[in-house]
């Protein structure tokens, strides 16, 4: 028994988070289920490492110290299920089995519960990065058992990214599946952001007729600004990009988005605890009409839209599409750490939200200047209700607001579709409005359905019902507060 910490699945995350590993000193053992990947990976990648390979399950616990720590890097579902029912035949109490695939949550907290009552102690750990993060130093939100975070955090820490100042982006997030909710957040944040960046390129393009040198430019002159990230850097590389023929190759790629459903989960969870996620719910669609594509082809002959040429300032429209951008990155923000509060009310989880913007700093694919800024909004006040409240945050939306809304404005005249830039400044204005026309919905409720109503002239909580045609009766219905 010498190894350190034991990993089963050697896709391309499990094997760079191995050499990762390795590089920081632990020994790891390997294991996986098509034993000839053992045997590849060894003599391959990890020629000439301290890492043990194992062609059977008891084999590769035997290589194991205790408390035993055994690392799943398979695919999410049913895998994760069966393979955790495999081990279990050599796992004894106070061993360490981490799920660091994209698991769902309540799937987590089920596995949880499970392992807890046979004193086995689970962790749910999400982790981004993509495959050079993993190698390198990705994002880890470690949730679960928290006596198995002791154990872990050594490991996690060290191979995880580092901030600016040195702070690992790797931190505990709470119990039971909250690593994976964080994880799930983080990725609904990423289809937001990755949306805004497409409309900011189909304006760019449709409008203004930048061509893929001229974006390679915009993008990264962007880059160098509040906009600095991940994302924004590899759009830029992404149009400089020229295949073998010379070509441009992002304008060959066929315009149909995949998605693998995390962003969906983030979507149902906000319908859940009633929190309005619409920018994330938009980019999730938008990815869902990409992909009838045969039909938008066969309903663009039939509608041709405005033909309206742009014929104002060129420049001064560039800067209002980064407005435009910066401004519904915030309010992406905004939702995504709403329903993080809802959902840590909701499963009693203790989040620390400055923890988690650090935790997204480096390392995970939504790394950015940007999020330095929400640390220090945590920091300076854990208690928080809205993003939007704390001065950064007020100044830069005030600031973007007259070139966001001039963006919105056009992509409607123009016919471009700009889904997450429209929602993103219609939350805002929901959101920055004392009064809304809900009382009207809520006079409609009562009169079809009875469902009562409050009033502005008596205290919350205190609920009436109209016989509103003097035929429908005085009894009234049971209601649903989101």
């Amino acid at each position: 028994m010498s190894a350190d910490i034991g990993l089963i699945g050697l896709a391309v995350m499990g094997q760079n988070l191995v050499l990762n590993m390795n590089d920081h000193g632990y020994k790891v053992a390997v294991f996986n289920r098509t034993t000839s990947k053992v045997d590849d990976f060894l003599n391959g990648p990890a020629k000439g490492t301290e890492v043990v390979g194992a062609h059977s399950l008891k084999e590769f616990f035997g290589h194991l110290k205790r408390p035993r720590k055994v690392m799943l890097m398979i695919r999410a579902g049913k895998p994760v299920d069966e393979t955790i029912e495999e081990c279990l035949e050599f796992l004894e109490e106070g061993d360490i089995v981490i799920d660091g695939g994209n698991s769902h949550y309540p799937d987590s907290e089920r596995r949880f519960e499970t392992l807890k009552k046979k004193g086995i102690l689970f962790m749910g750990t999400g982790i981004s990065g993509g495959e050079e993060g993993a190698r390198h130093g990705p994002s880890i939100m470690p949730g679960g058992h928290p006596e198995a975070w002791k154990e872990m955090k050594p490991i996690f820490q060290s191979i995880a990214a580092k901030s600016e100042d040195g702070e690992p982006c790797c931190d505990w997030v709470g119990e039971g599946g909250a690593g994976h909710y964080v994880k799930m957040v983080h990725n609904g944040i990423e289809y937001g952001d990755m949306q805004i960046i497409c409309e900011a390129y189909h304006l760019l393009t449709a409008k203004l007729d930048l061509g893929p040198d001229e974006l390679a430019k915009v993008f990264g002159e962007w880059n160098k600004g509040e906009l600095d990230s991940y994302l924004i850097e590899i759009t830029s590389k992404i149009f400089a990009y020229r295949g073998k023929d010379g070509e441009v190759l992002v304008d060959k790629i066929l315009d149909v988005a995949g998605q693998k459903g995390t962003g969906k989960w983030t979507g149902m969870s906000a319908l859940d605890l009633g929190m309005p996620l619409t920018l994330i719910g938009e980019a999730v669609f938008a990815r869902c009409l990409s992909a009838v594509k045969e039909q938008r082809v066969e309903v663009s002959k039939h509608f041709k839209g405005p033909v309206h040429p742009f014929n104002g300032d060129k420049e001064q429209m560039i800067c209002d599409i980064r407005d435009a951008l910066y401004a519904s990155k915030i309010i992406s923000y905004v939702q995504g750490f709403m329903l993080l509060k809802a959902a840590a009310k909701e499963m009693n989880w203790n989040l620390n939200y400055g923890g988690i913007a650090l935790m997204w700093r480096g390392g995970c694919i939504i790394r950015s200047r940007f999020l330095g800024e929400i640390k220090k909004a945590f920091d300076k006040n854990p208690g928080l209700e809205s993003l939007l409240l704390d001065d950064f945050f007020k100044d830069a939306v005030t600031k973007a607001e007259a070139g966001w809304r001039r963006v919105v404005a056009h992509s409607a005249e123009f016919g471009v579709p700009a889904p997450c830039f429209s929602t993103s400044l219609a939350f805002f204005d929901g959101y920055r409005s004392a009064r809304l026309p809900a009382n009207l919905l809520q006079a409609q409720r009562d009169f079809f359905g009875a469902h009562t109503y409050e009033r502005v002239d008596q205290p919350r909580g205190q609920f009436f019902h109209t016989n509103w045609t003097g035929t429908g009766g005085d009894t009234s219905s049971t209601s649903y507060n989101a």
